[in-house]
C-alpha cells in the first residue's frame, strides 16, 4: 500500500508541475495530451522499465484509447 501511495503521489506531483509550467490549455484535448506526455516520460532512462510498466500500465492503456493514432506512430 505504501509503495502504491508513493507512486500515485509521485505522478500527481509531476502532473501538477507540468500543468503549472504550461499555465492554461485551450481545450480538454490539449490538457490530456500534456498529461499523456508526462506519463510517457516518467522513465526516460529505461532503468526501471519492467517495474514502471507494471505500475503505469492502466494509465497508459487509458491514454492509448484516447490517443490511439499517436501510439500507432510511436510503435512503428
Amino acid at each position: 500500500m505504501i509503495c502504491t501511495t508513493n507512486a500515485i503521489e509521485s505522478i500527481n506531483a509531476r502532473y501538477r508541475r507540468a500543468v503549472r509550467a504550461r499555465g492554461h490549455f485551450p481545450n480538454e484535448a490539449a490538457a490530456l495530451k500534456c498529461l499523456y506526455l508526462v506519463t510517457r516520460s516518467l522513465d526516460p532512462t529505461g532503468g526501471g522499465r519492467a517495474r514502471w510498466v507494471i505500475r503505469w500500465k492502466p494509465a497508459l492503456n487509458a491514454f492509448a484509447i484516447t490517443f490511439a493514432s499517436r501510439f500507432e506512430k510511436t510503435i512503428h
